[in-house]
């Protein structure tokens, strides 16, 4: 019986571990195909998306982990700013305390550096996902595009829960732009924005065992003429 709506949405993580399990090739072209039905203002749909398994998903993350060997990536740029230089509240608040959970629950301590980067680099080994898509959005296209990219992103994870799987949007992959463009052959007046892992979750996994709070409704909402 497919998932209901409404526990599509509540049951999506950002995946951080996979079990070792193939996707149907057949699924992830419908996922990928049903996303597009996402909102798109004027129909212009800004997505791009570029779909990596087997031995091509397997020479990528080889690329990859030869380019990050020895060093932090977190250091390369990417094309556009993934956050702001400055965080203010309430963000820098709810950023901390995601990253509290995230490393708590897997033992890594605040003053580990090395653990964190650890952690950091699984990003480039799709965290075991057998699927790996990289979302791109033309450069000339403006704010309204982005969301709309978002969107797609969005209605692909909560799709792929209809078919029992989880995903991993990867901003951090934006850091990667130069290795994956050329690796999937991108025109340069597309630019790289995330990457999304999919596949079956290990709900075992430490990196999956906690659950980000989200802010009361009274924090983002303001009401008028509901009384």
């Amino acid at each position: 019986m497919p998932m209901d709506v409404f526990e599509a949405v509540d049951s999506r993580i950002a995946c951080r571990w996979f079990l070792d399990r193939p996707v149907d090739a057949k699924i992830v072209r419908d996922l990928i195909a049903r996303a597009a039905r996402a909102a798109s203002g004027g129909n212009l749909q800004s997505w791009q998306v570029y779909a990596l398994a087997g031995a091509p998903l397997a020479a990528l993350k080889r690329k990859v982990a030869a380019h990050i060997a020895g060093r932090d990536p977190r250091h390369d740029d990417a094309e556009y700013p993934i956050y702001p230089k400055t965080m203010w509240e309430p963000y820098k608040s709810r950023r901390e305390e995601h990253g509290v959970q995230l490393y708590g629950a897997l033992g890594v301590a605040r003053d580990d550096a090395e653990g964190r980067l650890a952690q950091y680099k699984r990003n480039f080994e799709f965290f075991n996902a057998p699927v790996a898509l990289f979302i791109a959005i033309d450069r000339k296209l403006g704010p309204g595009q982005w969301a709309d990219l978002g969107g797609y992103i969005h209605a692909l994870a909560f799709l792929a829960r209809g078919y029992g799987l989880d995903t991993c949007p990867q901003e951090s992959w934006a850091r990667m732009h130069r290795i994956v463009g050329e690796f999937v052959e991108m025109p340069p007046e597309q630019m790289l924005f995330c990457a999304v892992a999919i596949g079956y979750g290990d709900h075992g996994h430490p990196a999956n065992s906690f659950r980000s709070p989200r802010a009361e409704l009274a924090e983002f909402c303001t009401f008028f003429g509901f009384e």
